[in-house]
Order: C-alpha cells, then sequence, then structure tokens
C-alpha cells in the first residue's frame, strides 16, 4: 500500500512540475491502477504509472470556464409598461395631466425657435419678450422690424419711442449674442459673427431648457402619484399599477424632449 502511495505522490509531484492539475492525475492514476491489477499484476506501481502517463493516457485538458458579464445589460430585466387610458382617466384627472406634459415639449420647441438661433433674424426677433410699463409684449408690438442687409437688421421705434430703454435691454439679455445700437428713434442691431464659443454657449442654453422642461414633467407626474396614494379608497395594488404607468408616460414625454434637444444641439455646433 505504501509503494502504491508512494508511486502515486510521484506522479502527482510530475504534474504540478509540468502544470498540470494534480487532483486529476491523481484520480486517473488510482483508476489506471485498479486496471493495473487486473491487467499485468506483476508489473510495479511506480513503472506502471510512468508508462501510462508518459503516454498521455491521465494526462490534464483544462477547460477554460468564463463568468458571466454581470455588467451586461439584459434585455429580459426591463419591463414594458402598457398605459391603459380609460383606467387612469377613471381614477384621476389623466387627460389633465397628459396635457400639461405635452404642453412643456411644445413650450421647449418654441423655446428654441424663438430664443436659441445661431443668426439673428427677423422672425427670431418678432417674438423676443420685452417688459415695457408692467406689461408683457413682443417685439414685433412695439417696433417695425426691418432687414436692411445680411448683416443688419433695424427696429424702426417711431411709434414707441418710449420703449426703447426696454427694447434695448431685452436685445443684450436675449442670449444670442447681439450688441444693439441705438440712432434717434432707430435700433440698429449688427448680426454677429458665428464662432465656436458663440456655438457652445447656445448649445449650453439649449440643455438647461431641456432640464428645466424635464423638471416640469417630472413634478406633473410626482404630483399626481401622490395625489393617487392619498386617495384611501383605491387598492394598493391598483395604485402601483397607475403609478408604473404615469411613470412611463413621463418617461416617453421626457424622452421626446430629450430628441427635441439633441436635434438642436447638434444644428448649433453645425453637426447636421
Amino acid at each position: 500500500m505504501l509503494k502504491i502511495t508512494t508511486a502515486v505522490g510521484v506522479q502527482v509531484v510530475s504534474a504540478i512540475r509540468h502544470g498540470r492539475s494534480p487532483c486529476y492525475v491523481a484520480l486517473q492514476c488510482l483508476g489506471r491502477l485498479d486496471a493495473k491489477s487486473q491487467l499485468d499484476p506483476k508489473l510495479s506501481s511506480s513503472t506502471f504509472l510512468s508508462k501510462i502517463v508518459s503516454n498521455r493516457c491521465c494526462t490534464h485538458h483544462s477547460v477554460r470556464c468564463y463568468a458571466k458579464n454581470k455588467d451586461k445589460k439584459s434585455n429580459k430585466g426591463q419591463k414594458k409598461v402598457s398605459i391603459d387610458e380609460n383606467l387612469l382617466a377613471e381614477h384621476f384627472k389623466y387627460n389633465a395631466m397628459k396635457t400639461e406634459m405635452e404642453k412643456a415639449v411644445a413650450a421647449l420647441k418654441n423655446n428654441y425657435i424663438k430664443n436659441l438661433s445661431l443668426r439673428s433674424s427677423t422672425g427670431a426677433l418678432d417674438s423676443l419678450p420685452v417688459t415695457f410699463e408692467g406689461d408683457e409684449y413682443v417685439i414685433q408690438d412695439l417696433a417695425q422690424i426691418v432687414r436692411k442687409n445680411p448683416k443688419t437688421i433695424i427696429l424702426n421705434m417711431i411709434s414707441f419711442p418710449q420703449a426703447i430703454p426696454a427694447v434695448l435691454e431685452s436685445l443684450k439679455a436675449s442670449g444670442m449674442n447681439l450688441n444693439p445700437q441705438q440712432d434717434k428713434t432707430s435700433i440698429f442691431i449688427p448680426i454677429p459673427k458665428v464662432t465656436k464659443e458663440h456655438r457652445e454657449n447656445l448649445s449650453k442654453g439649449a440643455k438647461a431648457l431641456f432640464i428645466k422642461t424635464k423638471d416640469t414633467i417630472k413634478e406633473l407626474q410626482n404630483k399626481n402619484i401622490k395625489l393617487l396614494k392619498d386617495n384611501d379608497t383605491l387598492a394598493t395594488d391598483l395604485v402601483h399599477t397607475m403609478q408604473d404607468q404615469i411613470t412611463a408616460l413621463a418617461d416617453k414625454y421626457v424622452l421626446e424632449a430629450q430628441r427635441i434637444m439633441e436635434e438642436k444641439q447638434s444644428e448649433l455646433k453645425g453637426d447636421s
């Protein structure tokens, strides 16, 4: 028995030296020794094991196992939520919430058109807001807008000369990089050259407006979810179902607003 143990030990040490699995070799060798007792009882154990190892009878074949990548995203974990508008409308003011979310996205589009333009245009200036004598106006209410040439726009303030200071202030704060100059009742607006810095500033402005829109949509989401949770007449499971659907609707409008922002940023940076 001692001789057999020693013989197996020799092969295990040899396996370690040659980079093979010692446990695998030991088990295989013991199995082969059992076969030796039947095939060739007179052959010594050490000689028999040396032969079978050299003949690769118990050579270890390694198998590499790869662990699953935990960071890899799986679509199986993503639950798609279907929105049941009839169910939602039955239990709270769903249509009003949806309309407000749509208005938030529409307001983002209008803000981009009015306030984020690479070049000042008569169209962009038309709807530029002006606060005058406590009331809110747009420039086209107070001035006649004339495009003198491709590089200059003139505001004729002859009808409301008292509004000139308010209009000048609005132009300078417009974010369009304007430097208006007054000449009596006229305001001359040189159209600025589009620089890389100006493009980047406009792009940042686009993101800021998107974040404001996103916050508005999420506030509507949270407000209506709270109303549902405060309603003691509704079952808990029903509240959870409607909460998921409200969140899914809000996410839909946020994604739409994000798409509009990315398109605007691409336009402003000259990528499109």
